[in-house]
């Protein structure tokens, strides 16, 4: 929609206000049409009805504004638009000019829309203004598409926040609306959908799956069914939506991994108080290399991703959401937990897996990782599938040999003892973080007992950075040997280890991340 005589101001869109006016509006556009629809759809009707009302106001007051040119007279009163500014006013006081090289001319004073007072030549035979500007009619703030294209995710979440605002408003799955028109979705039939999804197993379930077992009202706006009956679920603790966005699924919550609805225990991470302002370049480079979901956000997402599987992750069956590979994985409007599938990029086999978006893992690799034979430190390659919702997942492997590696063993006293032994390795490594693990059910023992005696973070780590040194030559260890190490007995991103290490005079830096501790 775009006219000569509709000029919005330059911010239109980045200041607009949502108004009561336009939640009565669109309350009444999804009355009328019985449909649930999304924020995006929503601006889509907000800005077409935003367009037309302006349209309609400027039609009603050009009747009585003239289009400004200098070579016309003008009276005291008279309202006048300036195309050149995109502005208008009304004129307020008239005057003769005085110029000898113009003649006689007119000086207007003009009261402007915003408040200011300008003055404009008026009664001049010669000016270039005197030829009307053509007016752009494909101007990017009258086209409803490039507005949506332009301001769209702003203005979704204007619309957003007035449309939480209002009770009179529901929202599942990304959809909004009016709960006066939800159908009647009682305990019966919640009670059946509960044995349908316990009847699946934990297997997610699409909403129409779940309408074919349950008698909801029939002769009824099928979207309008299946929204009633979500809202219906998403209400009652049974229930948990779990689709990516864009898609509607749910499991009965009792049925989740234990997993998905709990951080496992090896991932529970303690908040260290550190300074970031002791970082270096070299220290922030390597905590955007090494992949930790506690790191802020300060790489790129890629396409392609490769990760060093850190111990707690390994021992977990997860992987981390990292910065890098954070646009890989679906994530959904609302539910923090998204049931979706891996895919292994060798086999092409189909492993069940889950987003657990607020602490920013993947759940579900447990029996993969045995079955890769993998081990701390592996490489693992993730990139985006094939189909929709899917995610390619590959270890990087390689025929079995011994080799020499550093080896978790638990001592006489439950304390952690590394040492250089010959394992056999069918993984490609990170060098730095590559651990054995011959007995995890003992490491895990040993990480229980360092829980309880709450042994301070830098005690703990002073103690692991003095049997790392004893397997050096030089007696030195790498930050981030150090932070895989320090990751079996007490979840920790690189952050606070890096401070530690740079703050405190008991460590001394040899050059290139690499640390000695004094005596």
């Amino acid at each position: 929609m775009a006219s000569a005589s509709l000029n919005l101001p330059p911010d239109y869109w980045q200041t607009l206000h949502v108004t009561p006016k336009d939640i009565e509006f669109l309350q009444t556009y999804l009355f009328e049409h019985e449909t649930p629809l999304t924020p995006r759809e929503l601006v889509a009707v907000l800005v077409t009805e935003r367009l037309r009302a302006e349209q309609e106001a400027a039609a009603k007051k050009q009747d009585d504004t003239k289009i400004f040119l200098p070579m016309e007279t003008y009276t005291v009163g008279d309202l006048l638009r300036f195309p050149a500014i995109q502005s208008s006013g009304r004129v307020s006081a008239v005057r003769a000019g005085a110029n000898p090289e113009l003649g006689a001319f007119d000086v207007l004073t003009v009261e402007m829309d915003g408040g200011a007072r300008k003055l404009f030549a008026a009664s001049l035979a010669t000016h270039k203004l005197n030829d009307p500007p053509a007016e752009d009619e494909s101007a990017s703030d009258l086209d409803p598409e490039a507005v949506a294209r332009d301001f769209g995710a702003e203005l979704e979440t204007k619309l957003d926040s007035a449309f939480t605002a209002d009770d009179s408003l529901v929202r599942i799955a990304g959809r909004w609306f009016p709960r006066a028109l939800l159908l009647d979705v009682n305990t019966g039939h919640l009670n059946l959908a509960e044995a349908v999804l316990d009847m699946a197993g934990g297997e997610p379930m699409t909403t129409d799956m779940l309408m074919k077992d349950i008698e909801l009202p029939a002769g009824v706006n099928a979207k309008l069914t299946e929204f009633s009956l979500n809202y219906a679920l998403q209400e009652d603790a049974r229930f948990d939506e779990v689709g990516p966005t864009g898609k509607v699924l749910w499991c009965l919550e009792r049925l989740e991994p234990e997993g998905v609805r709990t951080v496992p225990v090896p991932l529970q991470y303690v908040e260290i108080e550190h300074d970031r302002a002791e970082l270096n370049d070299q220290m922030l480079a390597l905590e955007a290399q090494v992949d930790d979901e506690l790191s802020p956000a300060s790489v790129p997402p890629a396409d392609e991703v490769t990760i060093s599987l850190l111990y707690p992750h390994w021992r977990a069956g997860t992987l981390p959401i990292s910065a890098r590979v954070k646009r890989l994985f679906p994530t959904a409007y609302e539910t923090d937990r998204v049931r979706f599938t891996l895919v292994d990029a060798k086999s092409g086999k189909k492993i069940p897996a889950w987003v657990v978006r607020k602490h920013g893992y993947v759940y579900g690799l447990a029996e993969w990782y045995k079955l890769q034979e993998t081990m701390p430190g592996g490489l693992i390659r993730v990139r985006k599938g094939n189909q929709p919702g899917e995610v390619q997942i590959e270890a990087l492997t390689h025929r079995s040999v011994r080799d020499w590696v550093r080896t978790v063993i638990v001592g006489a006293d439950g304390g952690l003892v590394f040492a250089l032994l010959k394992q056999q390795i069918s993984a490609e490594l990170n060098d730095r973080m590559a651990l054995a693990v011959p007995d995890p059910a003992a490491v895990d023992a040993a990480r229980d007992q360092a829980a309880k005696s709450r042994v301070p973070f830098a005690e703990l780590t002073k103690n692991l950075m003095g049997k790392l040194m004893t397997l050096s030559p030089q007696g030195h260890v790498h930050v981030q040997e150090l932070y895989a190490a320090i990751n079996i007995l007490r979840r920790v991103p690189p952050a606070p280890l890096m401070t530690l290490l740079a703050a405190s005079p008991e460590y001394t830096h040899v050059g290139d991340l690499h640390f000695r501790l004094e005596e």
